[in-house]
């Protein structure tokens, strides 16, 4: 689950993220990165370079997020949950930070070390680290299938914002399609002889998913490493340690016995460092940079398909017809706000900095 998202109409400022020149290293999809100076780059190669990553970017992120929600499913078998997701993060940030500041040579200013810090803490803390911690309550498909709401909150925070953007009646019919089915899952006590599923895990979700839409759009407004790699990096210290506190406080520490880890948890958990974190964060990350909003916004549709089918092939999980019934409800309401032609812009009552202004 890995940033970060503007909203809707997020084309100009991901436009002029793509444009940026960067001194030394361009990044691109998988490491080693392109060792060019930025100046010299022509216009046209840095377009077929855009053309060449972006699928398979966008498929990293359809299929390795996917599976992501059966991972952390099986990782906190053996491991409690604000824990396990320490584990991860820890690993992604002490691995990767050292080696790409030196392979890089950037060094991170104090304004990029606030944007990743408050990023992290928001993304991995607190919404991945809820997800884990709702896992414990509600199965891994329906939990993939609540976040899918992300979409929704993007589109609801980037009305609300400052210069954001009117929803057409296609969006506004999608939105309460989206909240239709969250009700029908977490709402009548019993519908077609399945019962609900846990309101304390779904209202973590929720909030989660909320949060998510918020540290995304704060995200492009504020300067962030050339590297999306180091990024990910400075965000997996921030939010590991913000998580470690987390479990601390939260008492997981008592029942945290690193050698009562079974083998299933921690192939699972390097599992979500390699594939999750690494190659589909940086996935995410960089079709942010390089496509338009409403494109990377599929991701949320797609995700919670590959969820749903792994939870039921690999953990057993129910697909009960409520769950089928509100998993058309919600992905036919997320299908409708991410093809929805763009609203008209509200006009803002001030500038709204773009990518890398304080």
């Amino acid at each position: 689950m890995p940033p970060l998202n503007r909203g809707y109409s997020a084309n100009m400022v991901l436009e002029a993220a793509a444009n940026r020149r960067y001194s030394g290293i361009v990044p691109v999809m998988s490491p080693p990165a392109i060792e060019v100076e930025a100046p010299h780059i022509p216009a046209k190669l840095s377009r077929a370079e855009s053309s060449r990553w972006v699928p398979i970017a966008f498929i990293a992120v359809y299929i390795l997020w996917g599976s992501t929600y059966i991972g952390i499913r099986i990782g906190i078998e053996t491991v409690p949950p604000l824990a396990m997701v320490a584990i991860r993060h820890s690993l992604v940030g002490l691995i990767l930070y050292p080696f790409l500041r030196w392979k890089t040579g950037i060094r991170p200013t104090r304004a990029q070390w606030i944007t990743t810090a408050v990023t992290g803490v928001l993304l991995l803390c607190v919404a991945n680290g809820g997800l884990s911690w709702a896992e414990t309550r509600v199965p891994s498909g329906i939990a993939a299938l609540l976040l899918a709401t992300i979409s929704l909150w993007l589109v609801i925070l980037d009305w609300l914002r400052p210069g954001g953007t009117r929803p057409v009646p296609r969006v506004l019919v999608g939105l309460i399609l989206g909240f239709l089915g969250l009700a029908l899952l977490v709402g009548p006590a019993t519908v077609g002889g399945a019962r609900r599923i846990d309101p304390l895990g779904a209202g973590v979700l929720m909030v989660g998913a909320f949060v998510w839409a918020c540290a995304s759009i704060y995200s492009k407004h504020r300067p962030m490493p050339a590297s999306p790699l180091l990024s990910i990096a400075m965000q997996s210290l921030a939010g590991g340690a913000a998580l470690w506190i987390a479990a601390l406080v939260t008492g997981e520490f008592h029942s945290l016995h690193f050698a009562s880890i079974s083998l299933r948890s921690w192939m699972a958990i390097w599992y979500l460092v390699v594939f999750g974190s690494g190659m589909g964060f940086t996935a995410y990350v960089y079709i942010l940079k390089k496509s338009t909003a409403a494109k990377v916004a599929t991701y949320g549709f797609v995700n919670p398909v590959v969820a749903l089918f792994l939870g039921w092939a690999i953990a057993a999980e129910t697909v009960t017809l409520r769950t089928a019934i509100a998993a058309a409800v919600i992905l036919t309401a997320v299908i409708l706000v991410i093809t929805a032609p763009h609203g008209v812009p509200v006009k803002p009552a001030e500038p709204v900095p773009e990518v890398g202004e304080p």
